[in-house]
């Protein structure tokens, strides 16, 4: 999974992304200090593979990991080439989805591009960037589209998609808001690279004070909470600066200072579950001596594909998939022999949909 943070600059976005990587991109109080995209790698932490790493002491232990890209600041016509645009909006493109970081925090000490904090404006400006870049996209699309219709009367449905796209995002909508009547028309939003039809989280960087006192009494806050509802985005309230202190700290520290201040998750653990959600992602597990480790696949997988995701030769030669869930698992004096004495541990065919959680070995022949 690969998620892209954007944003205006000065809002926060570069300390955030230090926190949740530990990248070290640099961090000023200046419009475009980050130029190209930096890029870090976070370990998806997961209990249920800490408990397997306990009981099998495997030789190699691998979580599911998430790339996080932090893309220079975008400014207000971006999508002409303002600041530098053209070049940020293209790093865009091959995220999973974007996590938007708005300014929701007072303070005369750091910039803001517009001289003052308005989340509503700055969203907006963000949006009609992508938006303006997707009309580009779309239209050149539709010319080739209208060109091959004169040869093949079957492009008429892409035609009549496209130009009914085109009017949308010239109101100001993004892709993502469509009504999609048919998998073919979701098959063009999908080959289209369009950067507005991406899931989005708003990440709302509050003062610390706001955050642990209250969110719902910060007025930015519940600007940003009004505009992600309209829009079915994510919302996730979080301190950019309290965030950084966290990532200084050991894991024990860590636990100790999120009780302190009365939260069970790190602002990370939090985004993560936003992303999972979002992107309708879970993990299933494969533990053994050899190795302990966790795959993020899209909900509603079935076992052969699953299976594909450890190696082509999996799905192709797939027999069938030994199963059992993790709570079961645990539940069974965590021993697989016991578990199986019992039947607990289920042979699945190829119909077989994966669950969060799912313990799995794979039979195969090729």
């Amino acid at each position: 999974m690969k998620l892209g943070l954007v944003g205006l600059p000065n809002v926060g976005k570069s300390t955030l992304f230090n926190a949740i990587t530990n990248a070290g991109a640099q961090s000023a109080n200046y419009p475009f200090c980050t130029i190209e995209p930096n890029v870090g790698m976070v370990s998806v932490p997961d209990e249920r593979l800490e408990k397997l790493k306990e009981i099998y002491n495997p030789d190699k232990f691998t979580h599911a990991v998430i790339e996080f890209v932090d893309i220079a600041g975008l400014v207000k016509g971006a999508a002409k080439g303002e600041g530098l645009g053209n070049k940020f909006l293209s790093n865009i493109r091959e995220v999973d989805a974007v996590v938007h970081v708005v300014r929701c925090f007072e303070s005369d000490d750091i910039i803001h591009v517009e001289g003052s904090v308005d989340p509503a404006r700055d969203i907006e400006t963000i949006n009609l960037e992508l938006i303006f870049s997707d009309i580009e996209m779309a239209e050149r699309r539709l010319d080739r589209a209208t060109k091959a219709l004169k040869g093949d009367k079957k492009m008429q449905p892409e035609v009549d998609f496209l130009k009914r796209l085109i009017a949308h995002l010239e109101k100001g909508l993004p892709a993502r808001s469509i009504e999609i009547l048919d998998d073919s028309e979701q098959e063009i939003i999908n080959t289209t690279a369009l950067l507005s039809a991406k899931p989005v989280i708003y990440a709302c960087n509050m003062s610390e004070d706001d955050f642990i006192n209250g969110i719902d009494s910060n007025k930015n806050f519940n600007t940003v909470k009004t505009i992600a509802e309209t829009e079915k985005a994510e919302i996730l309230p979080i301190c950019a600066a309290l965030e950084a202190e966290i990532s200084t700290l050991s894991d024990e520290e860590k636990v100790m200072f999120l009780e302190e201040l009365g939260l069970v998750r790190s602002g990370l653990d939090r985004m993560i579950q936003k992303c999972y959600s979002l992107l309708g992602l879970i993990s299933y597990l494969t533990a053994g001596k050899p190795e302990v480790r966790a795959w993020t696949i899209k909900e509603g997988t079935k076992a052969p594909q699953a299976a594909g995701k450890i190696h082509t030769d999996f799905e192709r030669g797939f027999i069938r998939a030994e199963v059992i869930n993790f709570k079961q698992f645990m539940e069974c004096g965590r021993n697989m022999v016991t578990a199986k004495e019992k039947g607990l541990v289920r042979s699945e065919g190829k119909e077989y949909v994966m669950n969060d959680g799912d313990i799995v070995l794979f039979r195969f022949n090729v």
